[in-house]
């Protein structure tokens, strides 16, 4: 069997493929909303409850699907949720109320729980700590680009078809997605594609910690009492609520904002998640760049790219100073640059501290505490947006980023758990 050049950016690819198709599914309600507010009499608030439902179930579902994933392993268990978000989108088009669409939003919320973690799980099997940010800046990159994909699609199945058709193709498309998934995904020990030079390089530029299939595993309440999971949770809960605002909101707050039509909201709602994308992938190149200009460690780079990201979320956050409607898109690009720059750095870091044994379970965890932030900050857009507007909404998003800088500034620490155990061990002895 002949062996694969770079088979490794070939899986990287299948796993940024599922997020697209992951997000084009998210994205689909935040595309139609306009439509479904007006054809199912639906309030801003009780859109909020819809995007609430979403997320309070994802939240719920990130350490089970994390667990799950380290117990079923990468392939098995991202098949499994990938196929069960995608009947769940499709069975959105039966839905006649806000109700029904919380319901069932929320199931795919539940289903989806398992995407970041079962693409982190896999950029650690498939690569170096070297390229891992790199990697999971790619395969972050589908979120937006799923995003991005979600006003026209939308829009185009709401004009040639209904609203209901767009929730269709999005969940046949990701069941399609399941079943390559399951074809092609393989860990590396197990590709015969793979040629050995190649599987050296992978395994041999990975940390102790995912060298070892070491049996201990870290329980979830072992990892919940350990200060580098803090270093990284609470930065993940302040930065959460943008992502979520950029994802379900932006459309209707352009609707809202500045009397977007359908046509409007499909040439311009795209944009922030294009440089989202540009964020995802300039972000993965910039901690090689830091620890080869400042020479640092890989901890401390994650650390600098989190803090520009902070930085630059200050532009979206002034967007009330401004009155037209092109400025406010602009500082939503900067917005969706700077979130996915230091989303990416925030989500690797799992894989930088815990070892392959517990690392999905570790970024569920720290994905239920960003998606708290983010279910909560929903509900409180939903019930100030038409009476405080948006702006003041945009600003608190910009002050939770610098918050969550300073957090993982003083929190975490820059060794990855096992070594901070093996510098423990000598002053236990003495003890």
């Amino acid at each position: 069997m002949g062996k694969i050049k770079g088979l490794r950016w070939y899986m990287i690819a299948l796993v940024t493929m599922g997020t697209i198709l992951g997000y084009l599914t998210r994205n689909t309600i935040a595309a139609a909303a306009p439509t479904l507010m007006q054809e199912l009499h639906i309030s801003t608030q009780q859109y909020s409850y819809i995007i609430a439902a979403y997320s309070a179930c994802y939240t719920i579902m990130q350490p089970v699907a994390g667990y799950a994933l380290d117990v079923l392993g990468t392939k098995v268990g991202y098949a499994f949720f990938a196929v069960a978000w995608a009947i769940f989108c499709g069975a959105t088009a039966l839905a006649g109320s806000w109700g029904g669409l919380a319901i069932a939003r929320g199931a795919v919320g539940a289903a989806e729980a398992a995407m970041i973690p079962a693409g982190l799980k896999a950029s650690s099997e498939w690569f170096p700590a070297k390229e891992r940010s790199i990697a999971v800046g790619y395969f972050n990159v589908g979120s937006s680009i799923g995003g991005m994909i979600a006003p026209p699609l939308v829009v185009w199945a709401i004009v040639m078809h209904s609203w209901q058709m767009a929730f269709i193709i999005s969940g046949v498309l990701s069941f399609a997605w399941a079943m390559c998934w399951l074809i092609f995904y393989k860990h590396p020990r197990d590709q015969k594609r793979l040629s050995e030079e190649e599987r050296e390089y992978i395994i041999g530029g990975q940390e102790a910690h995912h060298q070892t299939n070491n049996s201990k595993k870290m329980s979830a309440w072992k990892i919940l009492q350990n200060r580098q999971f803090w270093g990284i949770a609470l930065p993940r809960f302040l930065a959460e609520p943008a992502w979520g605002t950029f994802n379900a909101w932006i459309p209707l707050f352009m609707f809202k904002a500045y009397g977007f039509d359908l046509k409007h909201i499909a040439m311009f709602a795209w944009m922030p998640m294009l440089f989202a994308d540009l964020g995802c992938i300039v972000g993965g190149y910039l901690p090689p760049l830091f620890q080869r200009v400042f020479g640092v460690n890989l901890i401390v780079s994650r650390k600098l790219v989190v803090t520009m990201g902070a930085i630059l979320m200050i532009a979206p956050g002034t967007i009330g100073l401004f009155t037209s409607p092109y400025v406010a898109i602009a500082l939503l690009c900067v917005g969706g640059f700077a979130h996915q720059s230091l989303s990416g750095a925030l989500i690797t870091l799992s894989s930088d501290v815990f070892g392959r044994n517990e690392v999905a379970t570790a970024n569920g965890l720290t994905g239920m505490a960003a998606w708290t932030a983010s279910t909560l900050f929903a509900l409180v857009v939903g019930a100030l947006a038409d009476t405080l507007g948006f702006s003041p909404l945009f600003a608190a998003l910009a002050v939770f980023d610098i918050l969550g800088a300073i957090v993982i500034w003083t929190v975490l620490q820059n060794k990855p758990i096992s070594e901070l155990n093996d510098s423990q061990k000598p002053k236990q002895a003495l003890a």
